[in-house]
Formats: C-alpha cells, sequence, structure tokens
C-alpha cells in the first residue's frame, strides 16, 4: 500500500473506532514489541473494545486489501505475530470475564482475558481452569485458542481445544460468527469453533469464548525423581498414571545439561536433587483429599524406588517448595545465557525419543563441538523443547540447525510442532508432519474463508 493509502486506512480506523484506540507510525513501532521478538513495522496498531469494533476493523481492512495480524500476549515463538506492513490487531482491550456459571462449570471471555487472571477467577468459584504454562502471566486467552495451548498439564487435562465449548469470531470480511455453545454435548452439524482453534488467526479472528472449567482440586503433591535409564521412563509413567488413580496432572522430564543450567548460577534456583543423574523428573498429582492423597503419592513413589525405576527422590513438603521446584523447569530463559538460543518445540513417540535426541545431539556436535544443546519437555505427552545455541550467528546457521532438529521427525511420524504453532519461523517444514491431502484441503479452507488473504497472511501457508 501506498502511503497516502496508509493515510486513509489509519483514518477510517480511527473514525470507526474512535480517539486512543489506533496508533500509527513511531508509535506503532513502539508497541510492536514481543515478549521474545520484534513484530515488524505495522501500519497502525489497532485496540477495538468489542466484536463489533473487530468488525468493523476487517471490514474496512478489506475494502483497503489490507492485511490484518491479530495480537493477544505477543508470548508466541514462531512468528504467528509478526505485523510488517499490516494492521495489527490488538485484543488487550477486551478484557472482560463476561459471566462464571458454577452450576455448569463453564466461563465466558473475551479474547483478551489473560489466562492467570481467568485461572484466578476460576479459583474464586472454586473452580479450575486447568491450562498452565510459563507465559501465563501475559498469554491472553485468544492467543491460547487460536494456538491451541498446551502446557504442563495436557497429560490430564488436554490442550486448550479440550477446554473450548464455544467462541465467537470475526471473518475477514467482517463477517460475525458467533457459536458461543455453552453444552458439553452438541451434536448438531459442523463443530464449526475447530475451525479457529489452532489457526493462528489465519481463518477468522477469535473474540470471546466458553471455557470448560472443571472442580477446583484440593490436594497437590509435587516431587522431583531421578532416573538412571530412559527404559524406566515410560514404566515410571505408566506406573505413577495406574497408581495415582487418575490424578496425575504433570510430568515434566529434564535432560541433566537443562538440570544443570537452572540450578547454577546466576541461575536462583537449586537442585532439589543431586547433579550426576541422567534424567529428572517433575511429577504432579491434584486431588481431592489432602491427607489420602499424599500417603498414596508417598507409597506409589516408594514402590517405584523398591523397583529400581527410580534411583532418588524428594518430595514437596509445602507449597512454597512446589513452587520452587516448578519454577527450575520454568526459567528457560536461562538457556540463552551464553548466547541466543534457537528454540524447538516437537512431538514424537516416548520410545523414539532416546535415539532422537541422541541422533540430534551428534549432528550438532559434529557441526559444533562446543554446542550447548538443552532438552526437556512434557513427555508424558510426547512433547520435547529441544534448545540450541551452536556458539555463532551469522547467514544459514539457524537453518543447519533446524535441518539437523527436524530432520529425523518425518521418518518416525513426528511433529514439528507439539503446541507452539507453525507462524512464520516452521512454515518450510510443515510438509515434513502434513500430507499433500491435507495441505491442500488447509489452502481450501483459507481460499474459502479469506479469498483476498488479509488475514495473518504468509503464516503456516503461502
Amino acid at each position: 500500500m501506498q502511503s497516502s493509502s496508509h493515510a486513509q486506512l489509519t483514518e477510517a480506523l480511527s473514525q470507526a473506532l474512535g480517539s486512543g484506540a489506533v496508533f500509527a507510525g513511531e508509535a506503532a513501532l513502539e508497541k510492536a514489541q514481543g515478549s521474545w521478538m520484534r513484530l515488524g513495522a505495522p501500519i497502525a496498531v489497532v485496540y477495538p473494545k468489542s466484536t463489533e469494533d473487530v468488525s468493523a476493523v476487517l471490514r474496512i481492512a478489506h475494502r483497503f486489501g489490507c492485511p490484518v495480524t491479530p495480537w493477544g500476549g505477543k508470548t508466541g515463538l514462531a512468528g504467528g505475530a509478526m505485523a510488517e506492513g499490516a494492521v495489527a490487531l490488538s485484543l488487550e482491550r477486551m478484557n472482560a470475564i463476561e459471566d462464571i456459571d458454577v452450576a455448569s462449570a463453564t466461563m465466558t471471555v473475551q479474547a483478551g482475558v489473560i489466562l492467570q487472571t481467568a485461572c484466578e477467577a476460576a479459583e474464586a468459584e472454586g473452580l479450575l481452569l486447568p491450562l498452565d504454562l510459563g507465559a501465563r502471566g501475559s498469554a491472553t486467552i485468544g492467543g491460547n485458542i487460536s494456538t491451541n495451548a498446551g502446557g504442563n498439564r495436557v497429560l490430564r487435562y488436554g490442550m486448550m481445544r479440550d477446554m473450548v465449548l464455544g467462541l465467537e469470531a470475526v471473518l475477514a470480511d467482517g463477517t460475525i460468527v458467533s457459536s458461543m455453545n455453552r453444552l458439553m454435548k452438541n451434536n448438531t452439524g459442523y463443530d464449526l469453533k475447530q475451525l479457529f482453534i489452532g489457526s493462528e488467526g489465519t481463518l477468522g479472528v477469535v473474540t470471546r469464548a466458553v471455557l470448560r472449567l472443571r472442580s477446583a482440586p484440593v490436594s497437590q503433591n509435587t516431587a522431583y525423581l531421578a532416573v538412571a535409564d530412559f527404559d524406566a521412563i515410560p514404566r515410571l509413567l505408566r506406573r505413577l498414571e495406574a497408581g495415582l488413580g487418575g490424578s496425575l496432572s504433570a510430568f515434566e522430564v529434564m535432560w541433566p545439561a537443562f538440570y544443570d543450567l537452572v540450578t547454577t548460577e546466576p541461575a536462583k534456583g537449586k537442585p532439589p536433587l543431586p547433579r550426576g543423574y541422567p534424567y529428572y523428573v517433575l511429577v504432579e498429582s491434584l486431588g481431592g483429599d489432602k491427607a489420602a492423597d499424599a500417603e498414596r503419592f508417598e507409597q506409589v513413589l516408594g514402590r517405584a524406588l523398591e523397583e529400581g525405576l527410580v534411583v532418588d527422590a524428594v518430595i514437596a513438603k509445602s507449597q512454597a517448595e512446589q513452587a520452587k521446584m516448578w519454577a527450575l523447569r520454568d526459567d528457560v530463559g536461562q538457556v540463552n545465557r551464553n548466547g541466543p538460543a534457537i528454540t524447538f518445540d516437537v512431538s514424537l513417540r516416548i520410545a523414539d525419543m532416546p535415539a532422537y535426541v541422541a541422533q540430534v545431539e551428534d549432528k550438532l556436535r559434529a557441526r559444533w563441538p562446543k554446542v550447548d544443546n538443552y532438552v526437556f519437555g512434557h513427555l508424558g505427552d510426547g512433547n520435547l523443547h529441544v534448545l540450541v545455541w551452536p556458539g555463532e550467528q551469522g547467514p544459514g546457521i539457524k537453518k543447519a540447525v533446524e535441518d539437523i532438529v527436524y530432520g529425523p521427525l518425518q521418518a518416525i511420524g513426528g511433529s514439528v510442532s507439539a503446541e507452539h504453532g507453525i507462524g512464520l519461523s516452521k512454515k518450510a517444514y510443515l510438509p515434513m508432519s502434513r500430507n499433500a491431502g491435507e495441505l491442500a484441503l488447509m489452502k481450501a479452507l483459507k481460499t474459502l474463508l479469506d479469498p483476498q488473504s488479509i488475514l495473518n497472511p504468509g503464516k503456516i501457508l503461502d
């Protein structure tokens, strides 16, 4: 678009939204700083306050043929919020919790509600919104829906997709599609909300949602376990699932390099178990009886020790100790200690993990002998995070690392993105995890719902 068209577009947006809702020029650039990266140079940044405002923005953008990139909490890691040359549509001011229905265990929210705020509101009513992830204090519900966020409790409660009963979205031409279902069971034709969950703002802009809540747990038991060999890890997982009677909510595994990183200065964390073990497992159970759940938790871990599945263990004795244990897992920023790490979020069968990690490690070290390679993740649901600092930057370095990390996945049926989405950064590798028929259908849906390709163009698909 030419600068004159930019001015006309900005004027039209200002007339539609009113004063203080549209920022352009240097003011727009200042708004384009995300949690992990700059989000380009937007033509304008707009702050609607309602679904009708979002509809007006998209109608105007559609008329001008201008791309629109939705923004949630700007915490994404795949470049899905990059707004270079686009109107950035921030849902920040649409932050109302409209309703909590205790009897039906549902919450109705606007898309800009911060995840932690929603969780605290549910907790105040004796309920639980199970989604939990490191960016909980900044990430928004709309962003979580658009990326189908996962996090620490997928093992028990599923992905964001499993927590959404209904939603409202605005299509590229401004059409409002309101599918605010509040029922657990509603088998009446196509489940339209699924078009928008995980589509990263490329098919529509999510503005409101109905979330499924659960009963708040009464007990929380947390422990770190040391495991001597990988073969014991899946057996330990199944033993805990069976022994804890469905209350196991997290099963996080750290390879020793990551554990050492987050327990040595300048990190603030202290090692709950001695360094030097091959694997560390953070486990959590959530239940309904403090005394009985704590006793069962100790008994199950005790049997795992007796059977040799675990070689060392420490159980948190207070909420403060639980918080410190989880703080180690969340202290991912330490991976940038020596340089900016290249981050990966892959999914694969548990049985394939040891060979995959070894292959990646060997290839990285063959190219960069002093590489920093940190592996950890939600192993219970097959999700590993691989964070690599090769020790140098420059043309081709990032792609060389990506080729090594993604390379083995296609042959073993793995995914290049477990929970972070595709965005811009993984688009070239999408065919490794999706076949030609799937990609053709995705493109057909995009063309149908956004024929001008103005909604987050270039993300996921060309």
